[in-house]
């Protein structure tokens, strides 16, 4: 034994040897930046870019185009899908990209198993299309360049679920092995930048597939390992890092509708529109709704719904601490309709004029009742809620889980939302806040309704509608933080 390890050895024996009469060592580990401890549980950093994302488009495009159908059953003669056009993934993206969306993800594999690329896995793809378009179509191969050239994310939709497989469901593992691990595979060499990859949990049931002429009902009891998901997450997560597996993948949860609203409680763990507090894994929601008046692939005749019915829905996702995928489905001829274009670029319009113009650039005062003591390298106060920098934030020192936040300006204000952003990278503290205005600074009127949790992001309307656009006049606002589970974070303030 070297004297190295004689030392060490001597020492632990020592150390139990004192322990062991009753005495209780305790290491702190060293903190000179004073940083709150985290609550967990935390976001990794692939959940973090994820939500980072808030607001992004849905794009359903398939074989259901052509036959007016939403869930085909995968007897679809290939030769259907016969684009009257190349499908054109760019228009999509520029037109969603015109509305405030940061990326799309592409449906390239619905249920009924026909897929948008010329994969080795089945011949129920483009590769037999009904016409040169649809041979010439390869939607992930165009609608990744497409998003890198624009400066977007981008992610696709492979349905687990292959009603045209004869293996899907068949009692073996070769649906898995041969055909659905095989296509994730390819779909990851599209590009490692990837940002989310969408797998539905759908598990059969009462809807009858074709299954290679079976033509029966087929049903799996357990998605997460029929599907080998632990081994499809590391697959992906090795080519592309950033991507999250929703869904099955259990990285992000649904919202538990698609009417396109997150509860005003949304906690980032648990299920549903509020999530759990209790839970102990980082979960948070995606809102998936249709933008159009009829399904989520296109059929004719179908509409857009309104700017102001989509600013909603928006207020009532991004601004409930969830994200937002919005599906515009392509039409026939692989284009985006012009109605829905237009909607878009109202709703760009929309969300700049009214979340555009930060008042507290013009504020003549911002203070805090508690601020954290300042570390070696890190500050806590209040002024950085509006630097702009993600990673810097205002805190309150341990124990302290309530605390005011004022701002003031020298000439009274139309106020019309208040945004507030925690420091998730620390967990989600915040249980309860309240808002409240004054145009003398003496008389107060209480803001918003219901005031409760925070998250990644809340935008809170102090007309209390989501549906109508008011606001109130003031020269004074006031945030109190009235409950919390350790001492709040939070990295932005904005008003608007």
């Amino acid at each position: 034994m070297n004297m190295k390890r004689l030392v060490f050895s001597m020492m632990a024996l020592l150390a139990f040897g004192t322990a062991s009469r009753g005495q209780i060592y305790e290491e702190t580990l060293p903190n000179p930046d004073n940083e709150p401890a985290p609550v967990h549980p935390v976001p990794s950093q692939r959940q973090l870019l994820w939500q980072e994302t808030e607001f992004y488009a849905f794009f359903h495009f398939g074989m259901n185009t052509f036959t007016n159908a939403e869930w085909g059953n995968g007897s679809e003669a290939e030769s259907k899908f016969a684009p009257t056009k190349v499908p054109n993934p760019r228009q999509w993206l520029e037109a969603v990209k015109a509305a405030g969306m940061k990326g799309g993800i592409a449906v390239v594999k619905h249920h009924d198993g026909f897929c948008l690329w010329p994969t080795a896995t089945t011949t129920h793809s483009i590769v037999n299309a009904g016409n040169q378009n649809g041979r010439d179509t390869n939607i992930p191969r165009d609608f990744s360049e497409a998003a890198r050239d624009l400066g977007m994310k981008y992610g696709f939709y492979v349905s687990p679920w292959d009603l045209n497989s004869q293996y899907w469901g068949d009692g073996t593992s070769n649906y898995v092995n041969k055909v659905f691990l095989p296509q994730c595979l390819e779909l990851a060499k599209y590009g490692s930048d990837q940002f989310e990859m969408w797998f539905d949990g759908a598990t059969g049931g009462d809807h009858a597939g074709y299954y290679g002429g079976a033509n029966t009902t087929r049903t799996i009891p357990d998605a997460s390992t029929y599907y080998d998901i632990p081994n499809l997450r590391d697959t992906v997560h090795a080519i592309a890092p950033n991507c999250v597996i929703w869904g099955v993948g259990d990285e992000a949860r649904w919202i538990g509708n698609e009417a396109g609203w997150a509860g005003e409680t949304n906690w980032s763990m648990g299920w549903g529109e509020s999530g759990n507090e209790a839970e102990w894994k980082w979960r948070a929601g995606e809102s998936d709704a249709k933008a159009t008046n009829k399904g989520w692939f296109w059929h004719s005749g179908e509409s857009p719904k309104s700017a102001n019915e989509l600013f909603k829905i928006y207020l009532e996702t991004v601004g409930r601490n969830a994200t937002l995928i919005l599906n515009f489905p392509p039409n026939q001829s692989g284009e985006l309709p012009q109605a829905d274009v237009a909607v878009l670029r109202q709703l760009g319009t929309m969300l700049q004029q009214r979340l555009g113009t930060d008042l507290m650039a013009t504020a003549s005062s911002i203070s805090a009742s508690a601020t954290r003591t300042a570390g070696a390298r890190r500050t806590f106060d209040v002024g950085h809620l509006t630097d702009g920098d993600k990673d810097t934030y205002w805190a309150t020192n341990d124990g302290e889980h309530t605390a005011t936040i004022n701002v003031a300006w020298t000439e009274p204000q139309k106020l019309h939302y208040v945004m507030l952003m925690e420091y998730i990278r620390l967990g989600q503290r915040i249980r309860k806040f309240s808002i409240e205005t004054s145009l003398d600074g003496v008389s107060w009127k209480k803001c918003a309704a219901t005031t409760t949790t925070v998250g990644y992001k809340r935008i809170v309307p102090l007309n209390n509608s989501t549906s109508t656009y008011g606001g109130v006049d003031a020269r004074y606002l006031r945030i109190s933080i009235e409950d919390s589970r350790s001492c709040p974070t939070l990295h932005t303030l904005a008003v608007y």
